[in-house]
């Protein structure tokens, strides 16, 4: 894999080496459960989980004790949307999108069979939702309203802080899954008026099986219901033996984050800038999905005329990794329902591919990258002369 080029850092990213450094000592002699403080062991692990935790909460402008450690960003989203469902029987209503992760959009939905009212939200051509259509949506029902910070598939950068703003006023939680913004923008929930926040290690150079939720205890506070019991861990939000080797390795990721993320954007947003000029001048008729300026600074996401994704995918496997569609649908061959809400299930949008580098992409490895997309993608196009009339009707 040494010559190989990954370049799917919106799926996942690889740990960064300092992350695995602090990680080490805890799956080796540090292996207290941090719930067994009483015994030298278990304290050792109780106060590396207090560091991370107080790490991960200073990375978007927490407090401490307002984040509770999960597996994933996926079980997060689920006791944010599922918890203040059950913490507010009396109010039946929630405020989601369309091109929200499943991680949102399926506990949504098993809400709407019990008997919630679910409003799902459409987006422009850009895939960005209206904070007019958020407010035309609410009632004195709504309870929550979830809208993700930024887009895994096409980079789209919500307008969270004017959301935000708005549910504070209208007295309504506003959730946001940041998974995709804590590794290359600055993040504060209190300026952004987020009342509850899903986090991602693995999407920030920490490891996999470990996430947060913020949950905000100042006013407005947010009241949720447990969705799993056991030993009354993490408030009774999340009980189970805590995984301290990730927690710890969650809290370095992020402390890393917080000190480069405003280096790592501009240099990834100055490297995308250049593919994405290339890509639209040497393959005529490419179109680029997602909003033009308002994107995370890693993400682009194309579609070109006479070019199956797939196909392109198997003829460059050897050299790049980059990704059809989202990871989490990827043992499904079908159209990304984030592109069909934007464009319709329409050549444009299942031609769609992303291409996200990272940390330790270098200029070298664009080059490279290019010179492959741009060859391949040209033997994969009929030479007809109106396939951009075929990929645009």
């Amino acid at each position: 894999m040494a010559d190989h080029i990954y370049l799917d850092h919106n799926a996942t990213t690889p740990m960064d080496p300092a992350v695995i450094a602090v990680m080490e000592p805890y799956l080796r002699e540090l292996f207290g459960n941090p719930s067994s403080v009483e015994h030298e062991h278990g304290h050792a692990a109780a106060v590396a989980v207090d560091r991370a935790r107080a790490q991960t909460a200073e990375a978007i402008g927490a407090r401490p004790s307002e984040i509770i450690f999960t597996g994933s960003c996926t079980e997060a989203d689920n006791l944010a949307i599922l918890g203040v469902a059950r913490a507010h029987s009396d109010r039946r209503h929630i405020i989601t999108t369309v091109i929200e992760h499943p991680a949102v959009l399926e506990p949504s939905r098993a809400l709407e069979r019990e008997g919630w009212r679910i409003t799902y939200l459409p987006v422009d051509e850009n895939g960005k939702v209206s904070k007019a259509d958020v407010e035309a949506a609410m009632s004195n029902d709504t309870v929550l309203v979830s809208v993700m910070a930024a887009n895994n598939e096409v980079g789209t950068l919500q307008p969270i802080a004017a959301i935000g703003e708005l549910c504070t006023a209208r007295g309504v939680l506003f959730h946001s899954d940041l998974a995709q913004l804590v590794a290359s923008a600055d993040i504060d929930v209190e300026r952004d008026n987020i009342h509850l926040a899903s986090l991602s290690a693995h999407k920030a150079y920490g490891p996999k099986g470990v996430g947060a939720l913020y949950v905000r205890s100042r006013k407005p506070r947010a009241r949720l219901s447990p969705i799993l019991y056991g030993g009354g861990q993490e408030r009774g939000l999340r009980p189970g033996t805590l995984n301290t080797p990730a927690i710890v390795g969650m809290g370095e990721a992020f402390a890393i984050a917080k000190r480069s993320a405003k280096a790592d954007g501009a240099r990834l947003r100055s490297l995308c800038d250049r593919l994405r000029d290339r890509i639209l001048t040497d393959l005529p008729g490419t179109q680029l999905n997602g909003h033009p300026t308002d994107r995370l600074a890693n993400n682009l996401s194309f579609s070109i005329p006479g070019v199956e994704p797939l196909a392109l995918m198997r003829r460059l496997r050897d050299h790049l990794s980059f990704s059809a569609s989202s990871a989490c649908a990827t043992n499904k061959i079908e159209t990304s329902h984030v592109l069909k809400a934007m464009f319709g299930d329409s050549p444009r949008a299942r031609n769609a591919f992303r291409i996200a580098p990272g940390r330790f992409t270098s200029a070298a490895d664009i080059d490279t990258a290019l010179r492959m997309l741009i060859a391949e993608s040209r033997r994969l196009q009929p030479s007809t002369k109106d396939v951009n009339a075929a990929f645009n009707s």
